[in-house]
């Protein structure tokens, strides 16, 4: 199984998965019912503060990205989130949703490889890849 990143706003590629929003806001537009969720884990998302720093704009992208690290890291909802992840991964593919335009330079992105990171010790690699 593996975790793979969907922007919210587009039809959706995979409906056979575990499909987890990881965005702190929802996505303006969507309905509940659309956007076919299995989760919303809007703690997961960068900060508020971070969030209206980086704008989407690409060349903070790498900035951003060191401090979305740093708040994952601290962050009391991290440990949960990866259980949940790695209890799906047992059975389904995780689909990390996000609402942002560009689909290289978002949160989900950084999220999904921290993910795998953190649970290459726990999770068979066969249950994790891409």
């Amino acid at each position: 199984m593996a975790i793979k990143c969907e922007r919210i706003y587009t039809k959706p590629a995979d409906l056979d998965g575990y499909r987890v929003l990881v965005d702190r806001l929802w996505p303006r537009g969507i309905s509940k019912v659309n956007a076919q969720l299995a989760s919303w884990e809007k703690e997961m998302g960068p900060t508020t503060e971070l969030r209206k720093w980086f704008n989407h704009e690409p060349t903070k992208f790498p900035e951003f990205k060191q401090k979305y690290l740093t708040e994952l890291a601290a962050n009391d909802a991290l440990p949960d989130f990866l259980t949940l992840v790695a209890d799906q991964l047992a059975t389904q593919d995780v689909i990390f949703l996000y609402g942002a335009k560009d689909e290289e330079h978002n949160q989900a992105i950084i999220l999904k490889d921290f993910v795998l990171t953190r649970l290459a010790g726990q999770v068979p690699a066969a249950r994790l890849q891409d």
